[in-house]
């Protein structure tokens, strides 16, 4: 696999938000959204096989893996890792962009797949995979990244024809108002849930915390 870096930290996002997780970062995304926090992701990075990425959340002993990106779906062998970790009854957490298929990964136990929608802010909105969100499960994620208001009313028209069981989560791009959106979601008595990026809370914008 192609792997940018490997990190032992905490979960930042969604559901399992303080979580002592190992990060496993893989190179290359097909999408270039205007406000990534992770550009350095792009890269080719640089070749590990899966048995040392094994031993490496081995020693960090924990019980949650987040693989993300850049984007983990261009990967093959990225199944082949999770199902590794699945069979140790380690919980992956798969971070994608939401224009790849996920159906393969929907036989893996132990997996929660955090599926983006991209809002006209990221410039990516033409790229979303519509097919994804009926196959998402009540233990996986929706995720919108809302940057103002014209992406709020995006994600709230995507929710009109979503009747789905995952979690559904409004997250402000860093740096906007955040308890503007909290405010919109208030007003609207929306079923949602809104969560900030807790690792830039804790260390600010700092690769690999």
């Amino acid at each position: 696999m192609r792997i940018i870096e490997v990190f032992h930290s905490v979960q930042g996002e969604g559901p399992w938000t303080g979580v002592r997780t190992t990060f496993v970062r893989t190179a290359r995304c097909n999408l270039r959204c205007r406000w990534c926090d992770t550009p350095y992701s792009f890269g080719p990075g640089k070749e590990r096989s899966i048995p040392s990425l094994l031993r490496e959340v081995g020693r960090n002993r924990t019980r949650f893996v987040c693989l993300t990106g850049g984007e983990p779906l261009l990967q093959r062998e990225s199944r082949d890792l999770v199902a590794e970790l699945s069979r140790r009854g380690i919980t992956t957490v798969i971070e994608t962009g939401g224009s790849l298929d996920i159906r393969p990964y929907l036989d893996l136990e132990h997996v929660v797949l955090s599926v983006d929608v991209k809002c006209p802010s990221s410039g990516m909105a033409a790229r979303n995979r519509w097919p994804n969100l009926p196959l998402l499960r009540a233990e996986d994620v929706l995720k919108f990244v809302v940057a103002d208001r014209k992406d709020y009313a995006y994600a709230k028209r995507v929710l009109r024809d979503y009747h789905g069981p995952a979690t559904v989560v409004f997250q402000p791009v860093w740096g906007t108002d955040a308890g503007r959106l909290a405010d919109w979601v208030l007003a609207d008595r929306l079923d949602v849930r809104v969560m900030l990026q807790e690792h830039k809370v804790l260390w600010g914008d700092i690769p690999g915390r």
